[in-house]
């Protein structure tokens, strides 16, 4: 019997695209597999066919071939064309590996190791200027005893029974095959019968060491300094992960971080704030001046430029904004409190003039009252 034109198996026109030669075979193989048509040799012959015409027309030097040659071509059985055999997974691995991420055979039994996470807590003098520490690593690390494989020095571990090796397993629903993780080697592919005294079978150790972690100048809370290749091992040779290293700033008696500027309470006397004068103000290379104007009022915000911080990604420093609070003065001898009293009824005399946020307040208050 002649073989029917691979096209006209397909269903597709001669210049159909690769993605419609591929769903019009999805469709055929879903419907004629002998998984959905137990005992039905029909509806085997019908799937070969169509298997064997997308095999045929999904490579573009086979397609080539038989577009000018048609049947006479090639042999397709010595292509590996032929009788069917594996499961529904198989037949469709080509397809849903596109979706997958890659085939449903041939996963690599060899994994990246876990990154960790140190929180480094450090002082604002030192996120301003850099620094450099020492850290002590609580880790996992490849037993040296056994080189990481997990055996006893002198065995090797045995290939999986369960899995052959793959470390994975294939298990039937219905006329799905699905691959999961071997439960006996844990897709190792591997198992060990003679572990080895130092770790106990897992190749790996628990182990501290101690690194040294250069703190780059500008460093604020919450940025990550990554280690690369100082988180635990891998697993059956694989890459080490990473440390990252959170950075936490202590609270400063002084100063409270925004960004790259610095905020401060600033007391000063009752005398300065009302006559003006200059009162030195703490930074964190030493003291600057600051002139405070006359008729200063509590909550005023002064800014000292460019005394702030240099962060990592800036080009500049910050500023020092100081937020000045009028002390009121206390254990006053009794020639001040005779002077103070004096100056309160002399001001009192022309209040509008000396106090004109409280006589405003108190026309506010006796217009509440007159409602």
């Amino acid at each position: 019997m002649s073989k029917r034109d691979y096209y006209e198996v397909l269903g597709v026109g001669r210049d159909a695209s690769d993605e419609e030669i591929k769903k019009s075979y999805r469709k055929l193989a879903m419907k004629h597999h002998p998984d959905r048509n137990p005992g039905d040799p029909k509806a085997e012959e019908l799937f070969k066919e169509a298997k064997e015409a997308y095999e045929t027309l999904s490579d573009p030097q086979k397609k080539a071939a038989y577009d000018q040659y048609g049947h006479a071509g090639f042999d397709p059985g010595s292509a590996g064309f032929g009788g069917f055999s594996g499961g529904f997974a198989d037949a469709f691995g080509d397809i849903f590996g596109d979706i997958l991420g890659g085939g449903m055979r041939g996963r690599s039994n060899v994994y990246r190791g876990a990154d960790l996470q140190y929180n480094l807590e450090i002082t604002l003098e030192e996120a301003a200027r850099g620094t450099e520490t020492k850290l002590r690593i609580p880790t996992q690390e490849s037993c040296e005893t056994c080189s990481g494989t997990g055996a006893k020095p002198g065995t090797q571990p045995s290939t999986c029974q369960t899995c052959g090796g793959h470390g994975q397993v294939r298990i039937q629903q219905g006329f799905f095959s699905i691959q999961q993780t071997c439960p006996k080697c844990h897709g190792s592919g591997k198992v060990v019968t003679s572990p080895c005294p130092d770790c106990s079978g897992s190749g790996r150790v628990k182990r501290h060491k101690t690194l040294s972690v250069k703190i780059p100048v500008g460093v604020d809370g919450g940025d990550r300094i990554r280690l690369s290749g100082e988180g635990e091992a891998g697993v059956n040779g694989g890459p080490p992960g990473d440390l990252y290293v959170v950075i936490h700033l202590k609270a400063h008696p002084i100063f409270q971080r925004e960004h790259n500027d610095l905020h401060c309470e600033m007391p000063i006397s009752f005398g300065i704030a009302a006559l003006g004068g200059e009162i030195e103000v703490p930074t964190l290379e030493g003291y600057a001046k600051l002139k405070v104007p006359a008729e200063t009022q509590t909550g005023k915000v002064m800014r000292l430029r460019g005394k702030g911080i240099k962060g990592v990604r800036s080009s500049a420093h910050g500023d020092i904004l100081c937020h000045l609070v009028v002390e009121t003065p206390l254990n006053l001898t009794d020639r001040q409190k005779e002077l103070l009293m004096e100056f309160d009824a002399i001001s009192q005399k022309d209040k509008s003039r000396h106090s004109p946020k409280s006589e405003s307040w108190m026309d506010k208050v006796k217009s509440f009252f007159a409602q």
